[in-house]
């Protein structure tokens, strides 16, 4: 039985990188997503920017356990698949070196790094992120040690075969090419090195082979629809939700995944044959994300 009906999407539609925060909207997120046709998310650890981040392992683990259990909360309330990614986020590295110094900024860095990679080896979490590096201009000293910490990251990651989601700047296929060299020289396969909001170019001169999930703001379709014949490694959907009623333009809705889906299901039946879209979204929103993750989505 066809998974397009009536010309629209009836199967699983993931978001692979949203937050979420019990103060703010939370489960009521959750619910719109669902009743539009959501079927499964990546719930990605937020860091604290409002509040004090942690500045100790401990607290980095108490900062974890929030992210897991909110998780927890959402399987049991709507039945949806949930996966989870924890990892400390290079902002808050940068933040913390006017705090901490850099040497003891970048240690607690990679103590949060060992001990998130300890709660996916337990099964708690699914994948490392988000991690990178500052998506903005910073010193030359700093921008150094970043690299040095996102290659000493990527590392262990290679080391215990888990997927990274990847926070960084937004300089086109310059970004892809440097950071799929850091990958190469790791040791971390380019499929499991994910670039978390990425930009609607899925072509493989573009990404040099790394994953990626896009994200689906308007004109995301178009730009899906005349690269994705030349991808050459999975790619997936997000909106990066912050949860934050402050920051309501800065990214996108819970609704937006399975409204892109929509469009880009019509857009690619116009041009393509119905059992063709229906492999390409079931790669996009099942195949890939449930290979890449470990979990059934």
């Amino acid at each position: 039985m066809s998974l397009i009906v009536d010309g629209r999407w009836t199967g699983p539609v993931v978001d692979q990188h949203i937050h979420l925060d019990r103060s703010n909207r939370y489960l009521s997120a959750i619910e719109e997503f669902v009743r539009v046709g959501g079927t499964g998310i990546m719930l990605v650890h937020k860091p604290g920017f409002s509040g004090a981040l942690p500045i100790d392992k401990e607290g980095y683990s108490r900062a974890y356990s929030e992210t897991i259990s909110m998780a927890e909360e959402v399987r049991k309330k709507f039945a949806i698949s949930v996966g989870v990614v924890i990892g400390p986020h290079p902002v808050a590295w940068e933040r913390q070196i006017s705090e901490l110094g850099i040497d003891r900024a970048s240690e607690l860095h990679l103590e949060s790094v060992d001990l998130a990679l300890e709660l996916i080896e337990k099964g708690k979490a699914h994948c490392l992120g988000e991690v990178g590096r500052p998506h903005y201009e910073v010193s030359e000293e700093i921008w150094t040690q970043a690299n040095e910490n996102l290659s000493h990251i990527m590392a262990e990651a290679a080391i215990s075969k888990v997927p990274i989601q990847l926070h960084v700047e937004d300089a086109g296929e310059q970004t892809y090419s440097e950071i799929s060299q850091l990958a190469i020289q790791s040791g971390l396969p380019l499929s499991q090195t994910v670039r978390h909001y990425a930009p609607a170019d899925v072509s493989a001169n573009f990404t040099h082979g790394l994953s990626c999930t896009v994200s689906v703001g308007r004109g995301s379709v178009e730009g899906l629809l005349s690269t994705h014949a030349n991808a050459s490694a999975p790619w997936g959907m997000e909106t990066d939700f912050l949860d934050d009623p402050r920051r309501p333009g800065a990214v996108l809705g819970p609704k937006t995944i399975p409204k892109r889906t929509d469009e880009l299901c019509s857009a690619l039946l116009a041009e393509n044959d119905p059992n063709d879209v229906e492999n390409l979204l079931l790669k996009i929103h099942s195949e890939w994300p449930s290979k890449l993750y470990g979990i059934d989505f």
